[in-house]
């Protein structure tokens, strides 16, 4: 459990010594810092039990580790937007994969306020980082989360308020699809010009489209497996603008797959 002081645990004995676990998922204490055991009573006990009842923890989806400041900046955020009482807050894209490298922090807003984008400049200003908020009902998140894998691959690593319940039955909206895939063509229209990240960004969308329409999971990594596994490349490659002329015929034979699929689906 976790207090503004640190963090409560219980004494486990130990072969040789006895010791006290925690959470790797945590605000602060950072591998490597001092900390001072103290005993609290039994009273004491009781009411950090009531004030953990009372307020909801994060919930992980797919999510080993996450950086004890990044869980603080996660709290902020929850907090700020939480005074508007939306039905669900969550957190998603690079902000949540391991270690700094990342531009923003993604948050995304389950609410009928479409004025919560308003919170923008006040979640920046309390964390020094730039927020990227999306504020949509529940209704339309579940449209899309049926029928476009960007959506699904969003959520599959995430960090929400509330459970968040995935059990979406998918619905191939072709001309959907078709109007996505078209991101990717720039790819293949100025593919010298482009740097890695944006190399791996077209390719990320296109094989996730791909994967969909093949009724395949879809998810951060199995999308970077299935681009390894097709493109005989890794990913770092691809984000290091390493990707020759053999990525570049193998992707426009891909993309023109992925298109006649949809086009020999669309009614």
């Amino acid at each position: 459990m976790v207090n503004r002081a640190g963090i409560i645990a219980k004494i486990s004995k130990g072969t040789k010594m006895d010791q006290i676990y925690l959470p790797k998922i945590r605000s602060g204490l950072n591998t490597g810092e001092y900390v001072l055991i103290q005993q609290i009573s039994a009273d004491e006990m009781t009411g950090e039990k009531e004030k953990t009842a009372k307020s909801s923890k994060p919930i992980f989806y797919n999510l080993k580790y996450l950086e004890p400041i990044k869980m603080q900046i996660i709290e902020k955020v929850f907090e700020i937007i939480g005074r508007e009482s939306p039905e669900n807050i969550i957190i998603t894209g690079s902000f949540l994969e391991k270690g700094f490298n990342f531009n923003d922090i993604d948050v995304l807003v389950i609410s009928n306020d479409t004025n919560l984008s308003n919170l923008k400049k006040e979640i920046e200003k309390a964390t020094g980082i730039p927020a990227h908020l999306i504020v949509m009902d529940n209704k339309t998140l579940i449209a899309g989360l049926s029928s476009d894998p960007l959506y699904e691959m969003m959520l599959s690593k995430s960090v929400s308020k509330k459970k968040v319940i995935f059990n979406i039955k998918r619905q191939m909206n072709y001309k959907l699809l078709d109007l996505n895939l078209l991101k990717s063509k720039t790819m293949i229209d100025n593919f010298e010009i482009l740097n890695g990240y944006e190399k791996y960004y077209f390719t990320l969308n296109l094989i996730s489209i791909l994967l969909f329409i093949n009724n395949k999971k879809i998810s951060k990594k199995s999308v970077n497996n299935e681009i390894e596994k097709l493109f005989k490349i890794s990913v770092k490659a691809i984000k290091d603008n390493m990707a020759g002329k053999g990525f570049f015929d193998k992707y426009k034979e891909i993309y023109t797959k992925t298109q006649n699929l949809i086009f020999n689906n669309i009614k």
